[in-house]
């Protein structure tokens, strides 16, 4: 059984048509489907936990990352479930990162096919995350669009992304890698990453995997402010971290205390914490691939 889990109100109407491409798609093959409408924020959570503990649950997720970050976090049984992506999301960066199909009719080919896979997810204290984990001015951003009312998409992020620099604040973390020692770092951005990019396609992890078995860990360290706007074309082409401001490491788990006022973001959704604990998560999210 395909039960499809959808927003109404996403993408503008590129959720509704895609439902219909989908639902059509399904019954020309004579498969057997539930339409799950999303009618509130976290919907798409609560609907996983009241169907992934039936067995055979495949679950056609429409949408991008936030929905896809909403869904993971209602999986209560893995075993039973199988995650199929069909993006029609503002950005849809984890998909560029999973390399599945941008397109329905592409994306349901594949899902059709039944061809099933492992790929890794973040697991927090009390949340998981799919695509990038941030700290910096990635949430900073996140924050000023919450606030632009002018634009939208990837103009409206962009739009942020160009405030946040003008007005850039350093941010004092303390990160403990896997079992290492400690280290305080005042930093410009931090992306802790199962996916690449963040925004539409700025790979702030740029060689992370989606099914490496490794967190991606690329911290931003303090620069000179003057500087960054020169530097922002090799954070669009995912140079930055070749950058002598840049470190880049790989582990299977990162603690992060706040030293300050900082908050986090995990596939979009900003959240407070004084510290967390995540840790990557291998062979056990299922996914048509």
């Amino acid at each position: 059984m395909f039960h499809i889990i959808v927003n109404p109100l996403g993408g503008k109407g590129k959720s509704l048509k895609a439902l219909d491409e989908v639902v059509a798609i399904l019954e020309k093959h004579r498969k057997p489907y539930i339409v799950h409408k999303t009618e509130h924020p976290a919907h798409a959570t609560e609907i996983t936990k009241q169907i992934s503990d039936t067995q055979d649950c495949d679950i056609l997720m429409l949408g991008g990352d936030g929905s896809y970050n909403e869904v993971l976090n209602g999986i209560e049984n893995f075993d039973n479930v199988t995650l199929g992506f069909v993006p029609c999301g503002t950005g849809n960066d984890f998909v560029n990162a999973s390399k599945h199909p941008k397109t329905v009719k592409k994306a349901m080919e594949v899902i059709l096919k039944g061809n099933r896979e492992y790929i890794d997810f973040i697991q927090l204290s009390d949340r998981r995350c799919l695509n990038v984990l941030g700290a910096g001015m990635d949430v900073d951003v996140l924050l000023k669009y919450a606030e632009m009312k002018p634009f939208h998409g990837k103009v409206k992020y962009y739009a942020s992304l160009f405030y946040t620099l003008a007005h850039t604040k350093w941010h004092k973390l303390r990160l403990t890698i896997d079992s290492g020692e400690p280290m305080d770092k005042s930093v410009f951005m931090i992306g802790i990453g199962n996916g690449r990019s963040i925004g539409g396609g700025m790979p702030i992890c740029p060689n992370a995997k989606v099914d490496d078995g490794k967190l991606s860990i690329v911290v931003v360290n303090e620069m000179k402010k003057s500087l960054i706007p020169f530097r922002l074309p090799s954070f669009l082409t995912g140079k930055h971290v070749k950058k002598p401001w840049t470190e880049e490491f790989e582990g299977s788990s990162v603690k992060i205390e706040v030293l300050d006022d900082s908050k986090f973001e995990a596939d979009g959704e900003v959240f407070a914490s004084d510290l967390i604990d995540c840790h990557i998560i291998n062979n056990t999210l299922k996914v048509f691939r």
